[in-house]
């Protein structure tokens, strides 16, 4: 059965210059099911979803489109597009992919980020920190990304950051919602300046701990489900 019930979904917000809004369109439906505000197994049409987005059908479906290809929805004909449910197995192996990539190369780029762009870093950490006082969970996942694939981006190796964009595309994080009615994502959000302030001071060996804590929350207190 479509899930033409839906709460509000927020509309597409400020666009980001070198964004399209096809892409921004795929970047917000991508939040909505990794924090679960689509849900596994549903059925979603895009006429649906662009009245909740604020936005015609047609950039909902191109960008829907973009998400079959990665895994995330499949396209049923006439119907629209059910959400794919992932296993606790397959969420452990993405958990433990991220554990290898991200830790070592947060403290690899720790020397190189340049002081000129601490100003830039901290206004991304602050847009997570918003979203999550606001409660707003798909600008919360898409704040959280931004942030985290800049930082991987000064490693200079785009196969790396494209990676770790497509592992954390796979993950569910169902346990967002719990955070937010307990007040407690607030604290999770201030991990992002915990971390910088150990960019800003070169500690990249504290930065690398700092990540494996923080990934180690995709399979802990991010990731339960509200039934647990």
């Amino acid at each position: 059965m479509a899930a033409d019930s839906i709460g509000p979904l927020p509309s597409v917000r400020r666009l980001d210059q070198r964004e399209n809004l096809r892409d921004s369109v795929a970047n917000a439906l991508r939040a909505a099911v990794i924090s679960g505000e689509l849900e596994p197994g549903e059925v979603y049409s895009a006429p649906m979803l662009g009245a909740r987005f604020g936005v015609s059908a047609t950039p909902v479906r191109e960008a829907m489109l973009d998400l079959v290809r990665e895994g995330l929805v499949i396209s049923l004909r006439n119907k629209g597009f059910r959400v794919t449910e992932v296993s606790e197995e397959d969420l452990d192996n993405l958990a433990a992919l991220r554990q290898l990539i991200e830790p070592p190369t947060m403290r690899d780029v720790v020397p190189v980020i340049p002081a000129d762009d601490f100003p830039e870093l901290r206004r991304l950490a602050d847009d997570i920190v918003v979203a999550a006082e606001a409660g707003d969970l798909i600008a919360y996942i898409e704040a959280d990304r931004v942030f985290h694939v800049t930082l991987l981006a000064y490693s200079g190796n785009q196969k790396l950051v494209d990676v770790v964009s497509d592992l954390r595309s796979q993950t569910r994080l169902l346990g967002l919602t719990p955070l937010v009615e307990s007040g407690r994502l607030v604290a999770s959000a201030e991990e992002h300046h915990e971390l910088l302030e150990l960019v800003e001071a070169r500690d990249g060996d504290g930065a690398e701990q700092l990540m494996r804590r923080h990934i180690g929350h995709v399979r802990g207190l991010w990731a339960r489900s509200p039934a647990e």
